[in-house]
């Protein structure tokens, strides 16, 4: 485990940026043209990106960025 001591403004910051880069995914996840591989790939690095916003947002503020899980449809 890595422990870091950061202070207010600087937590702000990290806040900033990472809510900046999750709101660029969410948008190209939208985006019909890019491949579900692609899209696959964003969806690990949104969560990974979420798991740290965790650590330095207030709830309230994680419950803006949760994902809602999709429901797999079984096509026959």
């Amino acid at each position: 485990m890595i422990g870091m001591l950061i202070n207010e403004k600087e937590v702000k910051e990290i806040q900033y940026l990472i809510k900046r880069e999750m709101d660029e995914i969410l948008f190209d996840l939208k985006d019909e043209r890019i491949d579900h591989i692609v899209k696959r790939a964003m969806e690990e690095r949104y969560k990974i990106l979420f798991t740290l916003f965790k650590r330095v947002a207030s709830p309230n503020e994680c419950l803006k960025y949760m994902r809602k899980k999709e429901k797999k449809v079984n096509k026959i």
